[in-house]
């Protein structure tokens, strides 16, 4: 798509938005560059809210404004990496998520950003560069204990002790699966799922230690990084 049809659909996109969600917010500016991460390669930010607040004994859309901003060069190098990219589907998914950061901003939360570190340190594990071993607590929070990040789908089990049982045992809606516990030493495993539960991406349980109390006061003054490794398995539905 080249760059005035992008800008026009970004237009007519923008306008299939009721105006009552879209109050504070300037408009949309479309940027020919692209932004590329810092560091992880091919990834792009489509999109930003850029949001400034003026001082008032109140806080409102007449104190709050935003502009959004969607970058065409992020999604043109996107579309020559998936030959199905969806022109269309991305600039309105990319529209509705920037103004999700707005209106969060109004009713001062920050559950989206939450999201957005998740994914950010998710890219990270896939790159094998440091990341933060429970970034999927960001994530959003598909049921109490799953999270979902993009695509993935992390469903956490919590256990006590450094030993893991030969079967570990969790739910997912109102089914529950076994899969057989990798051997070693860890703070967190991430076990990739071969088979037995279905995700858009994959899915993952992800088996996280609960310390006891000396163990974490402990912690706190060694300063000790979590030890996290990774493995798969076949999950089997009980």
């Amino acid at each position: 798509m080249r760059y005035e049809a992008f800008e026009a659909a970004a237009a007519r996109l923008w306008r299939e938005i009721p105006e009552e969600f879209k109050s504070g917010i300037e408009g949309v500016v479309v940027e020919r560059r692209a932004r590329a991460h810092p560091k992880l390669q091919d990834i792009y930010t489509l999109g930003e809210c850029l949001t400034e607040s003026w001082p008032s004994s109140y806080e409102g859309p007449e104190t709050l404004r935003s502009m959004v901003v969607l970058y065409y060069g992020s999604f043109l190098r996107l579309s020559r990496l998936d030959p199905d990219f969806d022109w269309e589907g991305e600039i309105w998914e990319t529209l509705t998520h920037e103004l999700r950061h707005h209106l969060e901003s109004l009713a001062s939360e920050d559950a989206l950003e939450d999201v957005d570190y998740a994914e950010d340190e998710n890219f990270k594990r896939q790159d094998g560069l440091p990341f933060d071993p429970y970034f999927f607590r960001s994530g959003e929070v598909v049921e109490p204990g799953v999270y979902a990040v993009e695509d993935d789908v992390f469903i956490e089990l919590e256990l006590r002790g450094p030993e893991l049982p030969e079967w570990l045992e969790f739910g997912l809606g109102r089914a529950r699966y076994r899969v057989r516990a990798p051997r070693g030493a860890a703070d967190v495993w991430l076990i990739r799922l071969t088979s037995g539960v279905r995700a858009r991406g994959e899915a993952y349980l992800a088996v996280t230690r609960r310390p006891g109390l000396g163990e974490s006061v402990r912690s706190i003054f060694a300063r000790r990084t979590a030890r996290v490794h990774e493995a798969e398995a076949a999950a089997e539905r009980l």
